[in-house]
């Protein structure tokens, strides 16, 4: 890929910002997407995550526990052993 620099000003630099963060991407492929569509060409965009591949598969599976979404800890483990994994990962 090619190496653009934009100036934006400030509001549309933060507005560009939460869109991003709402939509969980980064700022260059939303301003490819934007780009791409304000272009009339069909937008490229980054590979899809695991959770959007297996979309269909999350939640279906019984963990055997019905606090499993309200029990705080629970989800404060889960969070903790996703944060050591990506720390991990990012060492390798």
């Amino acid at each position: 890929m090619k190496l653009l620099s934009v100036k934006l000003p400030a509001a549309m630099d933060a507005a560009l910002t939460r869109e991003a963060r709402r939509r969980n991407v980064s700022r260059s492929a939303l301003v490819r997407e934007i780009l791409g569509e304000a272009l009339g060409r069909e937008s490229v965009s980054e590979p899809p995550s695991c959770l959007e591949l297996a979309g269909d598969l999350t939640g279906c599976f019984d963990s055997g526990r019905s606090d499993a979404a309200t029990d705080r800890l629970l989800f404060e483990e889960a969070a903790l052993i996703d944060a050591d994994y990506v720390a991990a990962d990012r060492r390798r």
